[in-house]
């Protein structure tokens, strides 16, 4: 099926007029289709979705006026041009509030209704462009993903490479770890840069409004369905389309999905016509996909055609190193340069679990900038999950020589046992919880090292 410039649906009641606009609009690369009158043309819209209604104004049944006011109301996004040998002042007028985007007077110039149309299908997508730019901002090339770990820097080399091909891409990583910022950066660096980038969340829709926001629907298709409405996967056309979430997609939904990656065909809710489309599907999720395959929640020849390229987000706490220049850069977002943190702050910060990794480090800094009055923001002013962390133990190289592994771990239990009772006043019980540890192991670790001295006994 060849690509085209856009459809348009001609209307006039003169059969020579339609077969020679007919004629011109396919030879212009446009998609066509013909009604020789108003009512002949409603019900064709009905079924169909048209960027474009070029129309006769004097017609009978239902006049040019008449079908643009049906236009308006069935499909919004679709623009009408009149076109009538009765013109009159008054006439255009009434036209162009009723929302015509412009009026031709019998006979033209076939320059002029090619540079009409080329403007009406120009301003159609640049309001389209308007509506998904104010939706979802395109992210510069890598600049919005902070790292500088060796984790990361392998990241960047993948997302570059990955950005060169057309092929499908899914994004795997733990929940937080910014698969979005990372789809973005795809897009941005390939060649369909130019084009949208649209990304809708597929855990986040009701299942019955998902292939609607998808495939888009035609009205009374549903309960709901007021007007004609395009989906995502057209307004990406030429673009990339991000399924976040992607396990989480309805069963019955993935078999359309699959036909649209493998043909690039699909069809409306409540359509009866295939549309093409050419739009790079990059998805995302945080779970398994292997295992809702076994338990028969995804199809496995979908995940195939959406796994063509892979892409892993590393956790944030196998990227330690990157928690600095994380913390630097939210707290500028909300503090400017009126904040700081401690070294003991940004220690405590890098010893933490970060199960939410780089959304849960954002929150947080946002929290504390919120909370805290103080220009330094200390360990004393983290949340308790945080501070309550142990330091994680800092193990330097391996000399050449080797080591003696069973005595540096002798001589730290030692040293933690000494400390606990030094922080008890000898008090075993209690150093014993210290150290999460039973009474009677402690004991046994006591006599195992000999340590006897300033004891006090229960």
């Amino acid at each position: 099926m060849k690509k085209t410039k856009g459809r348009i649906l001609v209307v006039d009641d003169e059969r020579s007029m339609r077969e020679i606009l007919d004629i011109f609009f396919r030879n212009e690369g446009y998609s066509v289709a013909v009604a020789d009158n108003g009512a002949a043309a409603l019900e064709i819209m009905k079924n169909d979705f048209f960027d474009l209604v070029v129309t006769d104004m004097k017609m009978p049944k239902v006049s040019g006026l008449e079908l643009l006011k049906n236009v308006r109301e069935i499909s919004p996004d679709t623009l009408v041009v009149i076109i009538t040998a009765f013109g009159t002042t008054e006439s255009a007028v009434e036209a162009m509030k009723l929302g015509a985007f412009d009026y031709i007077a019998k006979p033209f110039q076939m320059d002029d209704i090619r540079l009409v149309v080329k403007n009406a299908l120009e301003k159609q997508k640049l309001q389209q462009d308007v509506s998904i730019l104010k939706k979802q901002l395109k992210t510069p090339s890598l600049d919005n993903i902070i790292g500088q770990s060796p984790a990361m820097r392998e990241l960047f080399s993948i997302i570059t490479k990955t950005a060169e091909s057309n092929a499908n891409v899914l994004v795997t990583g733990e929940s937080g770890t910014g698969k979005e910022l990372v789809a973005k950066a795809i897009h941005s660096l390939s060649p369909r840069k130019d084009h949208h980038f649209v990304a809708i969340n597929c855990a986040a829709i009701p299942e019955g409004l998902l292939e609607s926001e998808l495939f888009g629907h035609m009205k009374g298709s549903f309960t709901g369905a007021a007007s004609n409405k395009q989906g995502l996967f057209e307004l990406a056309n030429d673009g990339t389309l991000f399924l976040d979430e992607i396990a989480e997609m309805p069963m019955n939904l993935q078999a359309k999905l699959l036909r649209v990656i493998e043909d690039g065909t699909f069809r409306r809710v409540g359509g009866i016509s295939d549309i093409k489309v050419d739009t790079r599907v990059i998805s995302a999720t945080n779970k398994e996909i292997r295992d809702s395959i076994e338990k028969g929640l995804f199809r496995e020849d979908l995940y195939f055609r959406l796994n063509v390229l892979s892409v892993k987000i590393p956790p944030l706490r196998e990227r330690r190193d990157d928690i600095a220049l994380l913390v630097g850069h939210f707290l500028k977002k909300f503090a400017g340069e009126r904040k700081k943190f401690s070294r003991e702050a940004l220690e405590t910060l890098r010893n933490y679990h970060w199960k939410g990794n780089v959304r849960e480090l954002e929150n947080i800094i946002e929290r504390v900038v919120l909370l805290s009055d103080r220009e330094i923001i200390d360990v004393e002013h983290l949340p308790e999950e945080i501070r309550s962390v142990p330091a994680r133990v800092k193990v330097a190289a391996v000399p050449p020589g080797g080591i003696y592994f069973e005595k540096i771990i002798e001589d730290m239990e030692k040293a933690y046992l000494m400390k606990a009772l030094e922080q008890t006043n000898g008090v075993k019980t209690e150093a014993a919880k210290l150290l999460n540890l039973t009474f009677r192991s402690f004991r046994h670790k006591l006599k195992k090292y000999g340590i006897e001295k300033k004891i006090i006994t229960d």
